[in-house]
């Protein structure tokens, strides 16, 4: 009769501790990585621009610039039209337009981030009160209607990141964590390429014609959400066929752990401590979160290099998961045949 000791060593192995604590640690670096980005949001050199006079535009401009901790980092722009091009284009945050009047006006840009806005508006303000002047605010990139602090694009990239590796996880549960030889690897990579147009269409329908949050650029969302989940989906597989199941764990803390703190949702990237501004665009979800406010709200400018970055996710997801999958073939090939285990004699 088996003991309670033999139960506990049978239900307890060494492989199943060591997920246990795989699972710890990846908790306790949620925690970390959410508080370590949140719990105390600093402006850093936030691109504005100064628009005044060619003695007080230097002059307000190195002002700005001294400020500790450098929040903004202030550029003198000669016309007013040339600081709203490059606001409508997301080259600038903001523009400070000195008046003779002694009421200066800030242009702004909802459409690049809540938190940034409140954020210019409190380091200009102070600066304004120092030199006795006043502030008017013009918002010329307001938000949509229904996109409550322009959170809208962030929750829709997170949804496609979760679809995508949360199918390829369920895929290599289903079949194996490792596929058997690479043309099976190459099934699991094409049918992929489906549910990813099925599901950036299906997240295009909810923020569009459904709920009216992001509306106008159906198609545009539609293929940036196809190239996201398949970018996504791609990088777990691969990292699947290199670790197993722990692949999985690695997906999480690259998209999860990593990757939604520094994406730029709820605090974009000039108010993150370095690390999570510093990896902010490299991870699908942050390269995700700016194409969809660009698309939006910036008529796609300089959406080019977030689209490379996608492009990369998916093309090195693949390339990687077919060639361990080749890897592993060869090596079993080469290892030979296990050997036939015997079969118990019988009386005949």
């Amino acid at each position: 009769m088996a003991t309670f000791k033999d139960d506990l060593r049978d239900a307890v192995t060494p492989r199943a501790f060591l997920l246990v604590v795989g699972v710890l640690l990846l908790q306790l670096a949620f925690v970390l990585s959410y508080v370590g980005a949140f719990h105390s949001p600093e402006p850093s050199k936030i691109p504005v621009a100064v628009v005044a006079d060619a003695q007080t535009a230097p002059k307000l401009a190195a002002q700005l610039n001294g400020i500790d901790g450098k929040p903004v980092s202030a550029t003198v722009i000669g016309s007013e039209a040339e600081a709203e091009r490059q606001i409508k284009d997301n080259t600038i945050n903001a523009a400070l337009v000195v008046t003779p009047n002694g009421t200066d006006r800030l242009l702004t840009s909802s459409g690049a981030g809540s938190s940034i806005v409140g954020a210019v508006q409190e380091v200009f303000g102070k600066a304004e009160a120092q030199q006795g002047r006043k502030m008017t605010t013009q918002d010329l990139v307001p938000l949509q209607a229904h996109d409550a602090r322009g959170l809208t694009g962030f929750y829709l990239v997170i949804g496609w990141m979760v679809g995508g590796y949360l199918v390829a996880s369920l895929l290599g549960v289903a079949g194996g964590a490792r596929p058997a030889n690479p043309r099976r690897a190459a099934i699991r990579l094409g049918s992929l390429v489906p549910y990813a147009v099925v599901s950036g269409l299906g997240g295009a329908i909810i923020v569009d014609p459904v709920l009216g949050a992001l509306t106008g650029h159906f198609m545009a969302l539609w293929w940036l959400g196809a190239l996201i989940v398949f970018a996504a989906a791609a990088a777990t597989t691969a990292l699947q066929v290199l670790f197993g199941i722990v692949g999985i764990g690695a997906a999480v803390l690259l998209f999860v752990v990593l990757g939604n703190p520094s994406a730029g949702g709820a605090f974009q990237l000039h108010l993150l401590p370095p690390f999570w501004r510093a990896i902010g665009y490299i991870l699908p979800t942050g390269a995700g979160t700016d194409a969809v406010r660009r698309i939006v709200y910036f008529g796609g400018a300089g959406i080019g290099g977030h689209l490379l970055t996608l492009a990369l996710w998916a093309v090195l997801g693949t390339v990687v998961a077919m060639g361990a999958a080749v890897a592993l073939r060869r090596k079993h090939e080469s290892a030979g045949p296990e050997p036939a285990t015997a079969e118990p004699a019988t009386a005949d």
